[in-house]
């Protein structure tokens, strides 16, 4: 696509750590009974659970689109849904305003033309296999917690069995930003983690209200490089942080990953 030049390309990873039960769920594909009635998403061959890239990013948008809309007074969203069942998210109309908008250049926008993400997020796959092999109930690597769902008028109870992941399981995370403007990088960057830190005190999946969900991030890589790098491979090309670090740790090392591109938006 014209008007989208590469400067480069950021790299942050590191672990998720759940601090509780996390549930994103999958289709059940069979009825069975006595059988879960809300399992998680699994590896289609290791069977292992994971978070899909998908879940995290969107997580991660709404929870930008709701501070946006707290500050602008203007904030408008439009139905990418249907009318009966209609979602609603903001979009810049062009690729004009969308690189203007800080939600629409971290994540993308689809209006009368397309501006895409510069942030890719990829699916976190499980670390510590060893510690969820114990987990008790009959479920490779999960629990099942059984609930119930309470009319409010009859006070009739509807028991369900629902499939999580166990607080204290680690998944692995990756994160890629396209650097197409070097003066965009420290603010791209530093509302990307604070959104990272907004979910901390949200949470990821299904059932949050109740629990489930809570999230830690601890960053252990940050790597930037310039196109040039990709060709020649030379260290100047390149600036890589590794060390473990916190998301508030993470966020004052901002300024070394975009000094390499040579650009600064002057936010402080």
């Amino acid at each position: 696509m014209l008007g989208r030049p590469l400067y480069g390309k950021i790299t942050i990873s590191g672990k998720v750590i759940l601090k509780t039960g996390l549930h994103i769920g999958a289709s059940k594909e069979t009825m069975e009974i006595g059988g879960l009635d809300s399992p998680v998403i699994r590896h289609p061959i290791t069977r292992e659970p994971y978070i899909p890239g998908s879940s995290l990013k969107g997580k991660l948008r709404t929870l930008f689109d709701r501070k946006m809309e707290k500050e602008m007074d203007n904030w408008k969203r439009r139905n990418i849904g249907t009318q009966r069942n209609p979602i609603m998210v903001h979009v810049c109309p062009n690729r004009d305003e969308a690189l203007k908008c800080p939600l629409c250049r971290l994540f993308g926008s689809s209006g009368d033309t397309n501006s895409p993400a510069r942030l890719t997020v990829r699916d976190c796959h499980l670390l510590n296999r060893e510690y969820l092999e114990g987990a008790e109930g009959g479920l490779e690597f999960t629990e099942w917690k059984f609930e119930n769902a309470i009319d409010r008028v009859t006070s009739a109870a509807n028991p369900r069995q629902i499939e999580r992941v166990p607080a204290g399981a680690e998944f692995d995370f990756e994160m890629v930003y396209d650097v197409e403007n070097p003066k965009d990088v420290e603010e791209d960057l530093k509302n990307l983690f604070m959104l990272m830190e907004m979910l901390e005190d949200d949470f990821l999946g299904g059932h949050g209200s109740r629990g489930y969900g809570k999230v830690e991030f601890c960053i252990t890589r940050m790597e930037a490089k310039k196109v040039e790098w990709y060709k020649e491979k030379k260290n100047e090309d390149k600036h890589e942080i590794l060390q473990e670090m916190s998301l508030r740790d993470a966020k004052e090392k901002i300024p070394e990953l975009a000094g390499i591109f040579g650009g600064s938006n002057g936010s402080g």
